[in-house]
């Protein structure tokens, strides 16, 4: 609860603007499946995230909004390379336009198949 509410308290002080988005890089395991400690250097980086905040979306020539393709909450599949590092209370986010993302993780449920 306690890093819930710290997080929170992140993401209060930063809003992006047009088509950015906020994004909590996902943490890599620190072990093996056999259960081996795995030293930070041999960790790989993780190319996915969750969305923690949101600009209103971009303004196209005619002035209209076109909005953001995310919401908050939505686990995001991002580039290797790209975005702005950004660190808020100690938690390190990643600021990314919309056109950047590559594509969102969504659940398959049975009714559907």
């Amino acid at each position: 609860k306690q890093w819930y509410q710290r997080r929170v308290r992140a993401v209060k002080q930063f809003i992006p603007l047009f088509d950015r988005i906020l994004v909590s890089r996902a943490v890599a395991a620190a072990t093996s499946k056999g259960g081996i400690m795995l030293p930070e250097s041999s960790q790989k980086k993780l190319n996915e995230g969750i969305v923690v905040s949101c600009g209103p979306g971009a303004v196209d020539p005619d002035g209209d909004l076109i909005p953001v393709s995310v919401a908050v909450g939505d686990k995001v599949l991002l580039p290797e390379y790209g975005g702005t590092k950004l660190s808020l209370d100690d938690e390190d986010y990643l600021l990314i336009r919309d056109s950047e993302i590559l594509g969102k993780f969504v659940k398959v449920t049975s009714e559907s198949e």
